[in-house]
């Protein structure tokens, strides 16, 4: 079988996976969130941190739970790894330096999941459990929550009311999270991954010699990290190391954790506003967006432009032998364009524009199908940007779902889309005029003129500020000034747009609904579909395509 024959029937596998889940796991969420009844468990837990889950909040309240748990989540893990050096189960690792436990306890709160650091030279097992693998449940749930509190902005009217924080926060790390983890966690032990608490231990290698590796909890983590859109592996080589992806079969599987959740929170959304319709038109969005940006990647990376790899046969370096490039290609923009950063792959070496496709899936704003929750409310966003546009170009006061999209609305959504640019082209701006910053391009010499190294340095605060995690290994990024930037980034690129997602939510949930016309836009049509594809491409093209200009396409063009 011919490796793009392989490639492609792999995809096909993928999407009918996909397919079977979409519509049971949409309609079981949408029960969990919409559910009057609390669980036993679910119950003790209110009790345990003071919590009135029957209350409902508005969004100024809604906001400040979010943010209040946020905060302890980062002070908390930011302590475990200060204090890891005087811990049990430390392994031997030394306490984590200020910046960096900094960094990393930013990234994990944000979903983000970014590492300066190798997991198994670094964390012990207390952090690695009871911190990094905590925080990918609750950082996971609390997207889901604030996705939620915008479809219940949309599906309420006249109230402000946009439900319980706390009680959403619950209901999805104890009804859909840790069920399917469990499930997720046991295949991929069937299947080789580990899952211990053993110690450093040396091993043989073929050529003489050993090396030393330690083991941990590494399926336990490893599904929660993909389902979750976390990201962050348990060591350095992430999902390419075989003791958390060990086979083909494996590989596949993660992707499908990836991608589950946030397309069937679609259905979730359609089911909760009374229109599924309107819910497949958000999917069919997300899927083109995807499948195009996959067979792209295939293309490029099969066709492995340049002297070099076309003396090689392949653009095979970089990627597991385990995988091929067929395989590495499907994660690569699985983990892109939802806020993973899980790799199986090393995406700086990816091709020139290979790279290229895997940056402008994060710059994009990683909505198809995005990460866990944030995934749905920034479509939502582009949805209602959207409308806008056809309102302006037919002459009518923009609606969506029943709701006018007025002034304070269009103004709260337009905010949403220019905080992460500024994010990343700022901090970008700044990282290349200082000499600290630029001792950190590690290619700058070796390729282009600066123009990969360049790419580094863009791709690893894209990264940051949308919360994917994952890098071009080329940077050294374990240095104060990235620790710090990306550090703010990651927190400033999650919670920002949260603010005005809330808000907005909560500006919708007042309004009283309006009657469709004839003059209504139809935004279950495929026309819309289309339109809300166009827009999402057109924005993310006016406002980064002179970065992309600088970056992997003067490489790719070189």
């Amino acid at each position: 079988m011919s490796p793009v024959l392989a490639g492609v029937l792999q995809l096909i596998a993928l999407t009918a996976a996909l397919a079977l889940a979409y519509r049971p796991l949409g309609d079981y969420m949408a029960a969990v969130y919409s559910s009057p009844k609390h669980l036993r468990i679910e119950k003790v837990i209110y009790r345990c941190i003071g919590a009135n889950a029957d209350t409902q909040m508005r969004w100024p309240a809604y906001l400040r739970g979010v943010l209040a748990f946020s905060v302890v989540g980062v002070l908390f893990l930011y302590l475990l790894q200060r204090v890891q050096g005087s811990m049990p189960l430390s392994l031997g690792f030394a306490s984590i330096s200020p910046d960096q436990a900094f960094n990393t306890a930013a990234s994990f709160v944000a979903n983000t999941n970014w590492q300066s650091y190798s997991g198994e030279q670094a964390m012990g097992h207390v952090v690695q459990t009871a911190g990094l693998a905590v925080q990918n449940f609750v950082s996971a749930a609390t997207g889901m929550a604030v996705a939620i509190a915008l479809v219940r902005g949309f599906a309420r009217s006249r109230t402000g009311d946009l439900g319980n924080f706390w009680a959403d926060l619950v209901r999805g790390t104890v009804r859909v999270l840790v069920p399917i983890a469990v499930i997720g966690a046991i295949i991929l032990v069937a299947c080789g991954a580990i899952q211990n608490f053993s110690g450093i231990h040396g091993v043989g290698q073929f050529m003489g010699g050993s090396q030393q590796t330690n083991g941990g909890a590494v399926a336990s983590q490893e599904v929660i990290k993909e389902l979750g859109t976390n990201g962050g592996g348990y060591f350095n080589a992430n999902s390419a190391h075989p003791f958390e992806n060990p086979n083909a079969f494996t590989n596949l599987f993660e992707i499908f954790l990836i991608l589950v959740i946030p397309f069937a929170l679609t259905r979730t959304f359609g089911k909760l506003v009374g229109n599924v319709k309107q819910g497949y038109a958000i999917l069919a969005t997300m899927g083109i967006i995807w499948l195009g940006f996959t067979a792209l990647m295939m293309w490029t990376e099969f066709a492995h432009g340049g002297p070099a790899l076309q003396a090689a046969g392949a653009a095979m370096e970089g990627k597991e032998t385990r995988f091929g490039v067929g395989a590495s290609s499907i994660f690569s923009v699985a983990t892109t364009l939802t806020s993973t950063g899980a790799v199986d792959s090393f995406h700086s070496s990816f091709t020139a524009f290979g790279g290229g496709i895997q940056l402008l899936g994060m710059m994009l704003g990683e909505i198809a199908p995005g990460g866990v929750g944030s995934g749905l409310y920034g479509m939502l966003v582009m949805a209602i940007i959207a409308v806008f546009l056809a309102g302006l170009m037919v002459g009518r006061t923009p609606e969506y779902l029943g709701k006018k999209i007025g002034t304070r609305e269009i103004k709260l959504a337009a905010c949403y889309i220019l905080i992460t640019p500024t994010l990343v082209l700022g901090f970008t701006a700044a990282s290349m005029v200082l000499p600290d910053a630029l001792g950190s391009m590690l290619n700058t010499k070796a390729l282009g003129a600066g123009s990969h190294g360049f790419s580094e340095v863009l791709y690893a605060f894209t990264s940051g500020a949308n919360n994917n995690g994952s890098a071009f290994g080329g940077l050294n990024a374990n240095t104060p000034w990235y620790n710090t930037t990306i550090g703010l980034a990651m927190l400033l690129g999650r919670f920002l747009p949260m603010v005005f997602v809330l808000a907005l939510a909560g500006s919708l949930a007042e309004q009283k609904p309006i009657p469709e016309t004839a003059g209504t836009l139809r935004t279950e049509k495929p026309l819309f579909a289309g339109l809300l594809v166009g827009t999402i491409l057109i924005i993310t093209g006016l406002t980064y395509f002179p970065a992309l200009a600088l970056g992997p396409l003067a490489e790719g063009l070189s």
